[in-house]
């Protein structure tokens, strides 16, 4: 560089040295001037400082890995037991929302024609009973599609100006699972629990403010739709200084779930099916066990969603309830079986589990009497492996390392433990 170990004089560059004719532009400071290429140098090298500072996602930063419905089905049937419509109908419209995203990124830069089809977003409604996999449905398309996924909790939600949390805190909830990487965070995936507890209590407007349920209602549509979002990164009206973060939500999928606890009885109504009372009707039996087969929007809408909110949702997916064999599958078959999970436990202790068919079969029908649908095992099997867990000694054959599960041992430890107050009424 010229001037390299001269001290520059008036009318050079102070960082390289060059005179003022020697280059295109000299800026001058208080007490040192510097030239264009100098300038265009430290900028370089302040971007990639900043870059090597910046968190660097490397989960989310690889392609999306799309995959056609049937293979997305059988993705899921290994984790999910069931639900086979529900499936089918869930592939279908995440494979159509990402085929759309890649249609999007590939058109970027080009010259749009004014005449192409624009793909709408579907925003999907998961209908079923609590336990039946609602949730478990939606993790499991995320970590097949490798995109940010978040859960959120709609109860927790207010107005805004109200004790409560923001709707716009769900999105602060997806960026930070994918460390503030915006572009990651505008095609993740987020699954809204409990919709249905957002319901207004009638079907007619409200005359007064329902800031937790209607009032939250209206502040999800633009989220939903599509919209600039304004998020703070934090989360929450605490840091009011904070600098918001520009999110767009069009690539978003939002899937909303909840038990709508009570739909039965509007469906049943509608479809002229009745439940109780003495009347006879054509209808048999298994369908009024399993009345979410009728489902339709205007349902939803009588249970107490606004229709604007209904509109934005238009993929509609109810959940069968689980019978016993369905129950008893969940227990064994999936990769992350619940038996599975107890055998790796007591395998780290040394000791073998056994669990034989008949107790397999009394488990699910007690979690069918307790009516707590796929999270009632969870709870027999704790009821039922819990003196063994606290003290193995007592409870395991000693020569052997075993410990054998049949019917009469789980029958003793269910009557010991008191979980048949669960019992439905």
């Amino acid at each position: 560089m010229p001037g390299r170990g001269k001290k520059p004089t008036p009318g050079h560059c102070h960082f390289c040295g060059r005179a003022a004719e020697e280059v295109a532009l000299l800026v001058s400071g208080i007490e040192a001037q510097i030239c264009d290429r100098c300038i265009e140098r430290a900028r370089e090298i302040v971007e990639m400082e900043l870059a090597g500072k910046m968190p660097k996602n490397t989960r989310y930063g690889q392609p999306l890995r799309l995959m056609p419905p049937r293979e997305i089905k059988a993705f899921l049937d290994e984790y999910v037991i069931g639900q086979d419509e529900a499936k089918k109908v869930l592939a279908v419209a995440v494979y159509n929302h990402y085929k759309r995203i890649q249609q999007i990124e590939k058109g970027k830069g080009k010259t749009t024609d004014a005449h192409a089809v624009e793909i709408e977003k579907s925003n999907i409604l998961l209908v079923g009973h609590t336990g039946t996999g609602k949730t478990l449905l939606a993790k499991t398309i995320a970590r097949l599609l490798n995109v940010p996924f978040t859960i959120v909790d709609a109860t927790v939600f207010t107005e805004a100006g109200y004790v409560g949390e923001d709707v716009e805190s769900i999105l602060s909830r997806l960026l930070q699972v994918c460390d503030y990487d915006v572009a990651a965070a505008e095609r993740g995936i987020v699954y809204i629990d409990e919709i249905d507890k957002i319901a207004r209590k009638q079907d007619n407007p409200s005359i007064t403010r329902d800031v937790s349920g209607e009032g939250v209602q209206q502040a999800l549509l633009k989220m939903l739709e599509g919209a600039d979002i304004l998020v703070p990164p934090q989360g929450g009206r605490k840091h009011p200084e904070q600098r918001m973060i520009k999110i767009n939500t069009e690539n978003i999928l939002f899937i909303c779930g909840g038990a709508f606890d009570g739909i039965e009885k509007i469906i049943a109504r509608r479809v002229n099916a009745q439940v109780i009372g003495y009347n006879k009707t054509h209808t048999s039996q298994i369908e009024r066990d399993n009345l979410l087969r009728y489902l339709a929007p205007q349902d939803v809408k009588q249970y107490g969603l606004i229709p604007e909110l209904v509109g934005r949702l238009p993929v509609l997916v109810h959940l069968h309830p689980l019978d016993a064999l369905a129950l008893q599958k969940i227990l064994t078959e999936p990769r992350n079986a619940l038996l599975r999970q107890y055998k790796h436990l007591f395998a780290l202790e040394g000791i073998a589990l056994e669990v034989t068919p008949d107790a397999i079969e009394y488990i699910a029908e007690k979690a069918i009497e307790y009516k707590l649908g796929a999270r009632g095992l969870r709870a027999l099997c704790e009821a039922i492996l819990m003196d063994a867990m606290f003290d193995p000694e007592k409870e395991i054959d000693t020569e052997s390392k075993r410990l054998v599960v049949n019917r009469h041992y789980a029958v003793q430890k269910i009557n010991r433990s008191g979980l048949d107050n669960l019992k439905a009424a």
